[in-house]
C-alpha cells in the first residue's frame, strides 16, 4: 500500500498540484494522466523517492518491495540480459552474486563455508533456484529468445533494450510496479502479452501511458492530475474520458434541462457498473461504480483540439493502383512485390516494419524512388501528407506559426489563419511564437493545421500520435474516423488504428499480408494461425 498525505510539489515556482491525499492499494492498477506539463512523470518520481515533495509525505511500509521502470537504456551495456533482467531485484541479485565469488574462491575456508550456507537458504527462500526460468519466462512473453539471455546488452537493438528493461521491472513479483510509458517501442504482442500480465497482477500498478486501449484493459482506477490537484476515479479509462466529457456538457447547460442530463449521466454509469471486464477486480470495480453519485465525477479544466478534414472534391473511380513494388536498404529488402488497389471508403492501416511503412509512403509522395515496380494515383485523387520526420518543415525557419501556416494557404488573411490555428489551440500572441522553438506536441499540432486547409479527398498519415497527449490523440482520432474520404496511415496507437481502419495492410520483407476487417479482428486471425 502506498499512503500519500498533504503531499504539494512546486517546480521552477510553479504549481504542480496541492493538498494531495491518496491511497493505492494491492491487487489494482492506477492510470495516471494528465494534459503535458502537468507533473505525471514527476508524481511518479516523488512516490519512488527521486524527488522530495514540498510538503507532505509519501507513506510506504519497508517490507514493501517497488520496482520502477528505468529510462536509461545505456546504463547496463556492460551487464548480460540475464543479469540486467534479475537486478530488478536487487537483494536477490547481490546474494546470488556474493554466493557464486565464494565458491570460486581457491582457499574456501570454514567460514567461507558457513556464509555460503547461509545465503543458500536466503536464496533458496527468495526462490532463487526458479530466477532463470523466470526470467526467461519474461523475456520470451515480451519477444525475445532464450538465447538472448546470455548476450550483453550493448549489442541488442535498441527496441530489445526496452523490453529488457520492461522484464527488469517486472522481475520478481514486486509489490509494487511503477511504469513510465511503458509500450514506448513495444510491438503488439508484446503490448498485448503486457496487458495481459498487468490485468491479473496481484501487486499495486501504477502506470503513466499514452496508449488508450493499454489503459483501458488494465486500469482498474484513474488518477486525474488537473486543476493543481490529483483525483482518483474508479474505471477505466474510457468510463473517465466519457464522462468527463458528459460533465462538461452538463456545465455548459446547467440552465438547460438539468434533470434530464443527470438523468442521462446515471444511466450512463449505470451502464458501465454492468459491464464484465476480464480483469479480477471486475466484481468490486462495479460495486464502486454502483455507489458513484454525479458530483463525484470529473470536470476537467483540460483543453482538446478539434482536427476535422473537409474534401474540396469527392474522389472518382480509380483512387490508387500498387503493382510488384520493392524497396530496398543496405541490400537488404524492406518489402518486395507489394500489390494492392485501393478502393472507395478503404481506410487502410499499414503495419510491420516501421522503415518499410516510411519507405513506402515516401514513394507514393514521391520523395523516393522504388527499386521495382511502380504505382499510379487517380487523376480526381488529391493528397495531403504527414510525414513520420517533420524536422524539414521547421529546421532553420525563424518564421512565426501564423506565417508559417501562410506559406501553404490560398487565403493568407489573419482572421482565417487564426480560425485553423485555434482549433490546434494556437490563440491570441501565441500565433507569433516562433516556430524553431515549438516542443515536438506544437509542430505536430501545425502539420495538423497545415493538412486541414488543403481540402484533398485523400489523406497519408505516418505515425501522427507520436509527441501527443491523450487529448490531442482523441481528437486525432475523431477527426480520421469521420473523414469521409480515403486513408493510408500507420500508429502505433491500438484504438486510432481499430477505430478507424476497415482494412489492414501488413508489410513484410518477403511481401504482404491484406486483410479487410478491424484491426482487433486482424490480430484474432494472426493469433489463430500461429496456434495452428
Amino acid at each position: 500500500m502506498i499512503t500519500i498525505n498533504n503531499l504539494s510539489f512546486h517546480f521552477g515556482g510553479q504549481l504542480l498540484f496541492k493538498n494531495v491525499d491518496l491511497k493505492f492499494t494491492p491487487g489494482n492498477c492506477y492510470g495516471i494522466i494528465g494534459a503535458n506539463g502537468a507533473g505525471k512523470s514527476t508524481f511518479l518520481r516523488i512516490l519512488c523517492g527521486e524527488l522530495e515533495p514540498s510538503t507532505g509525505e509519501v507513506i510506504i511500509p519497508e517490507t514493501v518491495r517497488m520496482s520502477v521502470l528505468r529510462q536509461d537504456h545505456f546504463a547496463f551495456d556492460e551487464f548480460t540480459v540475464l543479469d540486467t533482467v534479475m537486478m530488478g531485484n536487487k537483494k536477490l541479485y547481490d546474494i546470488m552474486k556474493e554466493k557464486d565469488a565464494i565458491y570460486e574462491k581457491e582457499d574456501f575456508t570454514e567460514e567461507d563455508g558457513l556464509r555460503a550456507s547461509e545465503l543458500e537458504a536466503e536464496f533458496a527462500e527468495m526462490n532463487g533456484w526458479e530466477a532463470e526460468s523466470d526470467v526467461s519466462r519474461l523475456i520470451q512473453g515480451l519477444g525475445l529468445p532464450v538465447d538472448a539471455l546470455e548476450r550483453t546488452m550493448s549489442t541488442l537493438r535498441e527496441s530489445d533494450k526496452v523490453k529488457v528493461m520492461l522484464a527488469q521491472a517486472l522481475f520478481g513479483n514486486p509489490d509494487i510496479i511503477m511504469l513510465d510509458e511503458p509500450t514506448n517501442g513495444l510491438d503488439v504482442d508484446a503490448v498485448l502479452w503486457l496487458e495481459d500480465f498487468l490485468s491479473d497482477y496481484f501487486g499495486t500498478v501504477l502506470v503513466v501511458s499514452h496508449d488508450r486501449h493499454f489503459l483501458n484493459d488494465v486500469c482498474t482506477n484513474i488518477v486525474d492530475i488537473d486543476y493543481n490537484g490529483i483525483k482518483m476515479y474508479v474505471g477505466n479509462y474510457e468510463f473517465w474520458y466519457e464522462s468527463s466529457q458528459l460533465i462538461q456538457r452538463m456545465i455548459k447547460q446547467q440552465n438547460k434541462k438539468a434533470e434530464e442530463k443527470i438523468r442521462e449521466l446515471q444511466a450512463f454509469i449505470s451502464r458501465f457498473s454492468a459491464n464484465k471486464s476480464k480483469s479480477r477486480q471486475a466484481t468490486s470495480r462495479r460495486k464502486l461504480l454502483d455507489k458513484l453519485t454525479v458530483e463525484e465525477l470529473p470536470a476537467s479544466s483540460r483543453r482538446y483540439p478539434f482536427i476535422g478534414f473537409d474534401m474540396d472534391r469527392v474522389a472518382g473511380k480509380d483512387i490508387l493502383f500498387v503493382e510488384n513494388l520493392s524497396k530496398n536498404l543496405d541490400g537488404a529488402p524492406l518489402f518486395q512485390n507489394l500489390s494492392f488497389t485501393v478502393n472507395k471508403e478503404d481506410k487502410i492501416a499499414l503495419v510491420g516494419n516501421e522503415q518499410a511503412i516510411t519507405a513506402l509512403f515516401r514513394i507514393l509522395m514521391e520523395e523516393d524512388t522504388p527499386d521495382g515496380g511502380s504505382f499510379k494515383w487517380g487523376v480526381s485523387i488529391t493528397k495531403s501528407y504527414f510525414p513520420h520526420d517533420n524536422t524539414a518543415y521547421f529546421q532553420n525557419c525563424s518564421l512565426s506559426i501564423i506565417d508559417w501556416l501562410a506559406q501553404y494557404s490560398k487565403d493568407t488573411t489573419e482572421t482565417y489563419l487564426r480560425g485553423f490555428l485555434g482549433r490546434m489551440l494556437f490563440s491570441n500572441d501565441s500565433v507569433f511564437k516562433p516556430v524553431n522553438v515549438l516542443s515536438g506536441g506544437e509542430k505536430v499540432r501545425c502539420m495538423f493545421s497545415r493538412m486541414m486547409l488543403f481540402g484533398s479527398n485523400f489523406l497519408l498519415l505516418d505515425q501522427p500520435t507520436d509527441h501527443l497527449d491523450l487529448e490531442s490523440i482523441s481528437a486525432v482520432n475523431n477527426g480520421l474516423a469521420a473523414f469521409r474520404g480515403n486513408i493510408l496511415f500507420s500508429s502505433r496507437d491500438y484504438e486510432l488504428v481499430n477505430t478507424v481502419a476497415n482494412r489492414i495492410i501488413e508489410l513484410t520483407p518477403d511481401g504482404m499480408t491484406d486483410f479487410s476487417g478491424s484491426y482487433e479482428d486482424f490480430l484474432a486471425r494472426k493469433k489463430e494461425q500461429a496456434a495452428t
